[in-house]
């Protein structure tokens, strides 16, 4: 019986994804396929959209707009900081990040711009506002452990995160 993928799936897809520019963001090349519990909310909404109902085998290209990945940009998590607030940094330089205390704890920030004594950060997710390119495989499909549903993600002994 072909198993097809639904709430609670343990699913292995091996993928690529590029942005618009066709550069590659990230990939499962060299690392082995991702595994991830379907319906649990561990991949990107509209990446689960599209491997729902796919069996072992399958291939697709996914165009996934920002809203159902991570978000659109958020205007308020950009941020212009003086610089006395990165003391015991020398030197700052664009494209540094940092990890600050945020109104939801623990939130990374890059820094997007300096100015004389101003510091712009972006508390973005470094993909929010992109449309993305996915190319995917199906690798490995099977049912879910009743701990693994409790828990809400796979128990293969290696942590993707």
């Amino acid at each position: 019986m072909t198993l097809m993928i639904g709430k609670n799936s343990v699913v292995g897809i091996n993928y690529t994804l590029t942005n618009d520019d066709g550069e590659v963001m990230d990939s499962s090349d060299g690392r082995g396929p991702l595994v991830y519990l379907h319906g649990a909310q561990n991949l990107i909404q509209g990446l689960e959209k599209q491997l729902a109902g796919k069996t072992v085998g399958a291939s697709f290209k996914a165009t996934i707009a920002a809203a159902d990945a991570y978000g659109e940009t958020d205007p308020s998590l950009i941020q212009t900081l003086s610089r006395d607030m990165f003391r015991g940094v020398d030197n700052i330089e664009v494209g540094m990040g940092f990890t600050a205390q945020g109104p939801q704890g623990q939130q990374h920030i890059v820094v997007t711009a300096i100015k004389g004594n101003e510091v712009t950060v972006d508390g973005n997710h470094p993909m929010a506002g992109k449309t993305l390119h996915f190319d995917v495989e199906v690798v490995s499909v099977r049912d879910a452990t009743a701990e693994e549903i409790d828990h809400g993600h796979v128990h293969d002994g290696s942590h993707h995160h």
